[in-house]
């Protein structure tokens, strides 16, 4: 039986040490059991910092990326992110552990197969604060708009207006932006609902789908 904890806790200290995670990234990430939320063929690798295959041509993030997307959208307790693209559920895990039991995370994924798997992953691990929503998340959702934060995990051909317009005034969005070549964007929306977007870096995501993403 491998010590899934101890590993666990080798990676969150080396993220630590690389990016200086905050206090919150830091317990949140410590508390999420990634190894069940890779397919069983990789939960040796689980803690490994690269991306992972989950089917359906589709990726868990490289934990680092994870670390630094949360780190970048400042997340506090109690707010209400959206999440574009659950995949396997790992990040949304993440967000909901640094938001708490008074926040709210809503993800929305396109593959029914994984948004179902990652419900029962939730229910099991007693995560009573996410909402998954099967759909087209580059349109956002409307239901539940303003959102204090939202994060796109996969790689848009622009930024979507759809999703802007749904982030409270106040509100940080974070979305990869390209095709081939893709960049990270920051986008801020001041309290006079004043757009600034700034460029992290370079990125590797797999494409959006969907009415303001790429096609299949």
């Amino acid at each position: 039986m491998e010590n899934y904890e101890n590993k666990r806790k080798i990676m969150v200290k080396r993220l630590k040490d690389e990016l200086s995670i905050s206090e919150s990234v830091e317990k949140a990430m410590l508390e999420v059991p990634r190894h069940l939320f890779v397919p069983e063929h990789y939960v040796s690798e689980a803690y490994n910092d690269y991306p992972l295959p989950i089917g359906y041509g589709q990726t868990i993030s490289a934990p680092h990326m994870v670390a630094i997307m949360c780190q970048l959208l400042e997340l506090k307790e109690g707010e209400k992110v959206l999440e574009v693209g659950t995949g396997s559920g790992y990040h949304a895990a993440v967000v909901s552990r640094i938001v708490g039991d008074r926040g709210l995370v809503v993800t929305i994924e396109r593959i029914p197969e994984l948004a179902e798997k990652a419900m029962e992953l939730y229910e099991r691990l007693g995560y009573r604060n996410i909402k998954v929503i099967i759909g087209d998340g580059s349109v956002g959702y409307e239901e539940l708009a303003p959102y204090d934060k939202i994060y796109v995990t996969a790689s848009a051909p622009r930024i979507p207006e759809k999703l802007v317009s749904q982030l409270k005034k106040g509100g940080k969005l974070i979305v990869p932006v390209g095709d081939f070549v893709q960049y990270l964007y920051l986008v801020e929306k001041d309290h006079h609902g004043r757009i600034e977007k700034k460029n992290w870096g370079a990125v590797r995501f797999v494409p959006l789908v969907g009415k303001n993403g790429f096609e299949e």
